[in-house]
């Protein structure tokens, strides 16, 4: 995975943990699901990232 693809990634998770948050603490629900989406999001690009490097190491390819 990219440094670049990592960092969005955990920017975007980051960002999910805040809406979740601040939809707690003023009862917003759809601030709060935005945020949990948002959550889930990167993780799935995550493991998708993961699975892409473990194909290309699988494949003796490396990534740049």
């Amino acid at each position: 995975m990219s440094g670049t693809d990592k960092a969005g990634n955990k920017a975007q998770e980051v960002g999910g943990k805040a809406k979740e948050t601040l939809g707690n603490v003023t009862g917003d629900k759809s601030i709060r699901d935005e945020g949990r989406s948002d959550q889930v999001k990167s993780s799935l690009k995550d493991a998708g990232e993961k699975v892409k490097d473990a194909f290309n190491r699988l494949m003796g390819r490396t990534r740049r």
